[in-house]
């Protein structure tokens, strides 16, 4: 079990929980796993648009080439950008600096393996090892990695996109589409994939910015009000709100109705369900009942695993899934990389507009109706472990309970629907999501567990 990272690399608070000097412990543990395999090697490096990003990228870089490591690096672009660049140029290893939506006191540092995927677990498990023995690997003067930029990965991303949509068909379309990057690393590609495939953009949020002044960079509904308002006004065919590294993607359809997670995976779910002779798709346990439904209507299947976009990725390379993602906005396309990624989405939500000759409220409309509500408690890390014992214990001995799965956290079915129990991988709280086929029987669910779980988390 990791002590660092959590379901999304290491991050925390800068110079409270993660520094200078940690960091650049982080590059040496790293580097020193990586030469267990051979002498000279090459890692990318890429941040997101964080000021402390500069603080951290050359900390970890020294790690790094104190151990003989060389290091690439692409600048400010996305996390799935980086993650393509990777696979494509045959690099050891990725660094990605970001801590994707967490508000901006927060960064951290997220790994990506030879092949564009997230590291698993037992990698970051080895370089654990390493940071916590300190038996790092140094070289002699001579020997020390060098440093380079590039300024491709960008390019590459876009071209390997469009050679996985029916580009000319998107672009005779001449689509409207609302874009907010919320200041994020999204900035650096997103215009200029929609521009390539010949759309209209209105632009909010889309210049750099490591404060995140425009907006948070979670994009839920409550932090969008600019581009649900705009959305009321504009003609277009969606809008579109990235989150700070731009691997989620979360739509506002055409009428200016935000759309939760779950109606993109499954919209994009049933497109490859229809088209595709292959017919498994993964999710994690969040994922909405819609999904699955919608899947099952055309013949297909799915599997459900715990949460973090690496374990669904890694999941999919091994059953040869054909797509699959979360409901938080993160969709996987295995045609162009096992990782999530908002640029491929944006790209694919335009080609199945383009095809169905349907706006995306219609297409919202032929889905299922559920309603999820997710809410959060604090909780302290070092509580998680207790409370989900006892929580556990409590809901074993409760008569109106279906059936309770524990793939990840405590999934808890009842007659009305559902309710998913877990400890944030990445955040001192506690996740609750609820779905029922009205909001009244979700937010009760909300409520009672809401209740349980505070009272656990302040029992002594």
């Amino acid at each position: 079990m990791t002590r660092l990272f959590g379901t999304n690399g290491i991050r925390g608070v800068v110079n409270q929980e993660i520094d200078g000097a940690f960091a650049l412990e982080i590059g040496l543990a790293w580097g020193s796993y990586l030469r267990e395999t051979r002498n000279r090697l090459k890692v990318a490096l890429g941040t997101d648009t964080r000021i402390s990003n500069c603080l951290l990228k050359h900390a970890v870089t020294s790690g790094f080439l104190t151990t003989g490591c060389d290091i690439i690096d692409n600048g400010i672009l996305p996390t799935p950008t980086l993650q393509y660049a990777v696979k494509n140029h045959h690099y050891d290893s990725g660094v990605m600096i970001t801590a994707s939506h967490n508000p901006p006191q927060f960064n951290g540092i997220k790994g990506i393996a030879p092949d564009g995927t997230e590291f698993p677990k037992q990698t970051e498990e080895i370089i654990e090892k390493y940071y916590f023995s300190k038996n790092y690997t140094t070289v002699t003067w001579d020997h020390v990695g060098q440093f380079s930029h590039s300024n491709v990965a960008i390019n590459e991303h876009i071209s390997g996109i469009l050679k996985r949509v029916q580009t000319e068909k998107i672009r005779k379309q001449k689509h409207h589409v609302v874009l907010d990057c919320g200041n994020g690393a999204g900035c650096s590609i997103a215009p200029e994939l929609l521009h390539q495939l010949n759309c209209t953009t209105t632009l909010i949020n889309c210049t750099p910015d490591g404060l995140f002044s425009g907006r948070p960079s979670e994009p839920l509904e409550k932090n969008l009000s600019t581009i649900l308002s705009v959305m009321t006004s504009e003609k277009a065919s969606f809008g579109v709100a990235l989150d700070g590294d731009a691997d989620r993607a979360i739509f506002i359809d055409n009428t200016g109705k935000y759309l939760m997670g779950d109606k993109s995976l499954s919209i994009i779910g049933r497109f490859y369900a229809q088209h595709h002779h292959q017919k498994l798709f993964i999710t994690p346990v969040t994922t909405s009942t819609v999904f699955e439904e919608v899947i099952i209507h055309d013949n297909g299947n799915v599997e459900y695993t715990k949460v973090g976009s690496p374990i669904v990725a890694r999941d999919m390379i091994k059953k040869q899934a054909v797509f699959g993602g979360e409901e938080n906005g993160g969709l996987i396309f295995p045609e162009l990389q096992y990782c999530r990624d908002a640029l491929m989405t944006i790209a694919k939500m335009l080609e199945i507009l383009t095809i169905e000759e349907q706006p995306l409220s219609e297409l919202v409309k032929t889905l299922p109706k559920y309603e999820m509500i997710k809410s959060k408690i604090l909780c302290p890390n070092n509580k998680k472990n207790s409370v989900m014992q006892r929580l556990l214990r409590n809901v074993q001995h409760t008569q109106e309970i279906n059936k309770i799965n524990t793939t990840d956290g405590i999934k808890i079915f009842i007659d009305e629907g559902w309710v998913l129990l877990r400890p944030s991988g990445t955040e001192p709280i506690f996740r609750i999501y609820a779905e029922a086929k009205t909001i009244k029987d979700a937010e009760k669910m909300v409520a009672h567990y809401n209740e349980i779980i505070q009272q656990l988390i302040d029992k002594k």
